[in-house]
């Protein structure tokens, strides 16, 4: 009998001495598929999912945008009947090409340096034509450009407001603006300004504007829309 007990412990002696008996008797216990007794870490990890490209073909195969599309931050002037001037400052778009976009101020000489193409006149120009003038030359370059014109800041178009108000200076003419609607831009009357003798200044012409007459319903031409250069003086 001691014979056949020592036999058996001989027989399973190495098993349990490399750890492989004891894995082997436990997953039979319990009952284990041999999918199962393999430790977590040892199991293949899912395939990975390819890397997404760079560059979206979706994106690539856009629209084109739309010519009434606008800039963000543009001052509010009208694209077809603004004439562009010097110190104005543009924003030029060219559609997919940030090496040739960007923001210009308009020279004293009335031009802009646009990559590429170089000095381009802009004065005495709508963004309209301006943006067909840059177009035609682009296309040299880039085939069918679409490029878009923008004014960011208008410093070419100016009237100036001096004397009894309460912010004097100057200020931009950007979209139509009355003597009266100049005078609230002003802040309004110092506590001693003549508002019933207002001087505006324009060339060779002085026009007069009462303040009291106009705010009355009275004599209604006086209230005339500014040009650039006019100069409005209380006294």
């Amino acid at each position: 009998m001691r014979k056949v007990i020592l036999s058996a412990w001989v027989a399973v002696l190495p098993a349990l001495l490399h750890g492989g008996g004891a894995l082997g008797w436990k997953a039979a216990d319990e009952g284990l598929t041999q999918e199962q007794a393999v430790p977590p870490q040892e199991k293949a990890a899912p395939p990975a999912k390819p890397a997404a490209p760079a560059t979206d073909p979706a994106n690539l195969a856009g629209p084109k945008p739309s010519p009434e599309a606008k800039i963000p931050g543009l001052a509010p002037v009208n694209s077809k009947t603004y004439v562009i001037g010097a110190e104005d400052v543009l924003s030029v778009k060219v559609w997919r090409d940030n090496d040739v976009s960007g923001q210009f101020l308009v020279r004293p000489d009335g031009r802009i340096s646009v990559p590429l193409i170089g000095d381009v006149t802009a004065s005495d120009r709508t963004p309209e034509q301006l943006e067909k003038d840059i177009a035609e030359r682009l296309s040299k370059f880039i085939k069918d450009p679409q490029v878009n014109v923008g004014i960011l800041a208008v410093g070419s178009k100016k009237y100036f407001i001096l004397g009894e108000v309460n912010k004097p200076g100057a200020f931009p003419l950007v979209v139509p603006t009355n003597v009266l609607e100049a005078l609230v831009n002003a802040g309004g009357f110092r506590d001693f300004a003549n508002q019933t003798k207002i001087l505006i200044l324009r060339g060779n012409k002085v026009l007069t504007f009462n303040y009291k007459q106009v705010t009355r319903g009275k004599k209604p031409e006086q209230n005339v829309l500014l040009e650039s250069g006019d100069k409005i003086i209380v006294k």
